[in-house]
Formats: structure tokens, C-alpha cells, sequence
């Protein structure tokens, strides 16, 4: 076959849960491999992609993972053998054999037979990478059940449906920032430190009424909006341990630093280092990279001797396969960013007052708030030693704002001013939400939006949300007959 051709990995998984291979599968060193059990493909972002494979190599039988890749170079390029989630690997597996090896290493030293799958296709590569993108496209995981037979429904009934459960969904989120304010609270009340899963909450807490007089102390408030905007940064993959940052890392915290000089690398320090993701400096030769991480550890050593938290580690954060403009390091960049007009400029209160202001003027002064241009280190950088080709412009484009905008702004704006018997201003926040447009793309919203039809119906938020409740609550569980659409079209 033509050498090094390249495919996407995701039409292989397809070739390998298939099975079809024109010749038995043999090692280098002519070991028969009997595949028992091609395992679940791993649909998150990190680790091995099959989980769970049972395989027989010679007389050995094997439980573990396997990993496919387009070529045998990818399992060192993508830093599968420095990787710990990688270590349960029992086969690596790739098209193009382009070192001439016929083994890889794990982190912990393990050798692992890799196999060059192009040399045991059924037939014609092309034919047989075409019918693995039909498959791969009928297993699409955003499918629909009723793909087929919704256009007969009417047009209105689908969006006035998408339109509740865009206010169900609003309601959802209000309510989680509710239950979180009353733990803030009850934990500062207690002197506890996080993160809360380190206790349970006691029983009193859940018999308790709280009301407004409870919530009067800003630095709750303040609190609260970091870890919310936190969450958010992360994205789906990593919205657990970003989550986890601003909880083990307190804003009152940060703040004990912030007279002094170089505040903002004070901030980059403080959230690399509890990330866990500060290198080791001999490992680099580039300038601006060693001078960087200098100033890190120089801050470090004055900050190390208040901190008594916990910390996160290079493994518990997912890189591979992300843009690098989504790598956590320009996320933890463009947080910092954040944390220092909170601390700096007042950035909550700087919020909550632009609702008071006319409402075409909020949008723009809501994402001006939130939006962060890259500058720094990071922006010639997307980790730490591997410099972008481009630089980035923007650590928090407008995309991301509109989305910290519309999930946890608007809420928290609602829950605030429904606190404080402010019951205009959350009437213009409901409002806002649900006549703002924003500017996001979502595979999940698009792959909806086409499917029933609706144009581009989701550009607006309230059916943006609409939609993704839609495919999550129903859709995905396939509880169509739970469903306004689906009850209408499948009776």
C-alpha cells in the first residue's frame, strides 16, 4: 500500500470494531493475534480509544485497552508513552507502520506489540475507508431517532417546545447557583476549607431556611461567580478540574497577594502550580519559556508557605486532541486574567451594575467584561515550550463570553437580584436571556437545529439551550414518547 497515507483516526475505530481483515492478524515475530472482544470505544477525550478489549497474542490472553492511531510515530507525538491512562494498553495499532518498530513503551516501561493494521485490510484502502465513514456517520452519537419523520410536524410546535425547555433549562442552573451560595456559606459559617467532598454537608444544612439576610457578604458572591466562570472555561473535558482549581484555590486567597509587584504572574503562579502542570525547567532550552517558569517558581516560594490546599496534576487534566487554542494553559491564562479584574476592578459588581443600563448597551458591556486578549507569554504559546504558529489573539474570544454570558452570568444576575428583592432588574435579566443572540458553535445545537429543520433558529440563545436539553433529556435516552416532538410524529 502507498506509504504514510493519512486518515482520520475516527474512520480506523470503525475498521477495528469491523474486523474484516484479509489475513489473519500476525506480529512481527509471526505470533497469531485472536481478537476476543474489540471492547467499547472510549468516547471521551482522553486515553486509550477502546476500553475493556480482550485479545490473545500467541498462547497469552490479554484484558486491557487498545489505542489506534493513523501512524506508529503518533503514540510518542501524542505523548501516549508519558501518559499514565495510557499504561493498561495491551495493543497499540496503527495504518502506516513509519519507524520500522514493533513495539511501544508505556510510562511505567511496559513494551507493547504495535501492529500496522494496513498490512491486514480485507480490501481496496479506499473502498474500505469509505465504508467506514457511512458506518461512522450512521453511529453518529448527535443522531436523532425521529431524523426522518419530523419535518411532517409543525414548525411552531417544535420551537415553542424548544422554548420551554430553554426556560427549564435557565431554571436548572438558577437553581444549582442557589444550592451553591447556601454552601458557601454554611461552610464559612463552619470555618471548613474545600473542596466539600472531603465532608458531608451535616443534616442541619438541608433543614435549614436560608434567607436574604444570609447572603449579604460580597465575598460569597464573588466566590461564587469565580468557580461558575471557572466551570465554564473548562469546557465539557475539563470543566470538573477547573472547577476543582477555583475551589482548592479561594479567591480571598489570591487576594492576600495583590499588593504586591507583578501581581498578575503572582496569579499565573498560584493557578499553575495547584494545577500541577509546571514543568520542570531543565527539560527546556528555549528562553522565554525558562525565564517564565523562573518567575513562576520565584513567586512560588513566597507563595507556597500560606498554601496548605491540595493540588491537581498533569494527568487529571485532557489536552489531546484539542485545538491548542483550548488547551487548559490558555484557559488558566485567560482565567487569570479574570481573578485579577475581580480583585482589581471589582468584576462582579461591575456586572451586576451593567443591568442597569439600557438593554443594547448591556450586551456589548456584559462581553466586554469578559472577553480577554492573549498578551504574555501565552500568547505566543498554547503549553508550556511549544509555541503557536499563529499567535493567539484572544485567550476569551467572544464565543467563549457568550457562553460564560448566557450560562452562568444571566443566572447568577437572576438569583442575585431575586436575593435582594430587585424584582425589575430580574425580569430584564429573564428577558435578555431570552431575546439574546450569541455567537457559538456547537456540533450537538447544529446537528438539532438541521435535523428538525429549524434553520438558524438556535443562533438564538434561549433555543441554543432549548436544543442541547432537547438531545440530552430525550433525544440521547431515546424517551421519545416523553417527548412534545416525538409524541406527535411517532403516534
Amino acid at each position: 500500500m502507498e506509504k504514510n497515507i493519512k486518515i482520520y483516526e475516527k474512520f480506523l475505530y470503525e475498521i477495528w470494531k469491523d474486523q474484516q481483515f484479509e489475513n489473519e492478524l500476525i506480529t512481527k515475530d509471526g505470533d497469531k493475534i485472536n481478537v476476543l472482544d474489540t471492547g467499547q470505544q472510549n468516547r471521551e477525550l482522553g486515553g486509550p480509544d477502546f476500553k475493556n478489549v480482550r485479545i490473545k497474542i500467541g498462547n497469552i490472553t490479554y484484558n486491557g485497552d487498545v489505542e489506534i492511531d493513523s501512524n506508529y510515530s503518533d503514540w510518542k507525538n501524542h505523548g501516549h508513552n508519558l501518559n499514565k491512562r495510557y499504561n493498561s494498553v495491551v495493543l497499540h495499532a496503527s495504518l502506516n507502520n513509519d519507524s520500522g518498530y514493533s513495539f511501544v513503551y508505556t510510562q511505567e516501561g511496559r513494551k507493547v506489540i504495535s501492529l500496522p493494521l494496513g498490512d491486514f485490510l480485507e480490501k481496496d484502502l479506499r473502498t474500505k475507508i469509505q465504508d467506514a465513514i457511512q458506518s461512522e456517520r450512521k453511529d453518529r452519537i448527535n443522531k436523532m431517532p425521529c431524523i426522518e419523520i419530523n419535518d411532517e410536524l409543525d414548525k411552531k410546535k417544535k420551537l415553542d417546545f424548544i422554548f420551554e425547555l430553554g426556560i427549564k433549562r435557565f431554571k436548572r442552573k438558577r437553581a444549582k447557583i442557589i444550592e451553591r451560595l447556601k454552601e458557601l456559606k454554611y461552610l464559612r459559617e463552619l470555618n471548613l476549607k474545600e473542596p466539600v467532598i472531603k465532608y458531608e454537608l451535616a443534616e442541619d444544612f438541608y433543614k435549614r431556611s436560608f434567607t436574604f439576610e444570609d447572603f449579604k457578604e460580597a465575598d460569597i458572591w464573588r466566590q461564587l461567580f469565580y468557580e461558575q466562570v471557572f466551570e465554564a472555561l473548562g469546557y465539557s473535558n475539563n470543566k470538573k478540574e477547573f472547577l476543582r482549581l477555583a475551589t482548592y484555590v479561594e479567591l480571598s486567597f489570591i487576594k492576600r497577594f495583590s499588593e504586591l509587584d507583578d501581581f498578575p504572574v503572582f496569579i499565573d503562579s498560584i493557578l499553575f502550580h495547584v494545577a500541577g502542570i509546571v514543568p520542570d525547567s531543565n527539560s527546556f532550552e528555549d528562553e522565554k519559556t525558562l525565564e517564565y517558569i523562573k518567575k513562576l517558581k520565584e513567586c512560588w516560594t513566597i507563595i507556597k508557605p500560606h498554601y496548605d490546599g491540595e493540588a491537581l496534576t498533569t494527568e487529571d487534566w485532557h489536552f489531546y486532541k484539542h485545538r491548542p487554542s483550548n488547551f487548559p494553559t490558555i484557559r488558566i491564562a485567560g482565567g487569570a486574567e479574570l481573578i485579577y479584574r475581580m480583585i482589581k476592578e471589582d468584576l462582579v459588581a461591575k456586572i451586576i451594575n451593567e443591568f442597569k443600563k439600557p438593554g443594547i448597551r448591556v450586551t456589548k458591556d456584559l462581553r466586554t467584561n469578559i472577553i480577554v486578549k492573549g498578551k504574555g507569554y501565552w500568547k505566543s504559546y498554547y503549553n508550556f515550550g511549544q509555541q503557536i504558529r499563529t499567535e493567539t489573539k484572544y485567550f476569551i474570544g467572544l464565543s467563549r463570553a457568550d457562553e460564560i454570558i448566557v450560562n452562568v452570568i444571566l443566572p447568577f444576575a437572576s438569583v442575585y437580584f431575586e436575593m435582594f428583592d430587585k424584582k425589575e432588574l430580574s425580569k430584564k435579566v429573564l428577558n435578555l436571556y431570552i431575546n439574546y443572540y450569541q455567537n457559538c458553535e456547537n456540533n450537538l445545537v447544529q446537528e438539532v437545529s438541521s435535523t428538525l429543520l429549524l434553520n438558524n433558529a438556535h443562533k438564538r440563545s434561549i433555543l441554543y439551550q432549548g436544543m442541547i436539553e432537547l438531545f440530552r433529556t430525550y433525544c440521547s435516552k431515546t424517551k421519545c414518547m416523553e417527548c412534545e416532538i416525538g409524541k406527535s410524529v411517532f403516534n
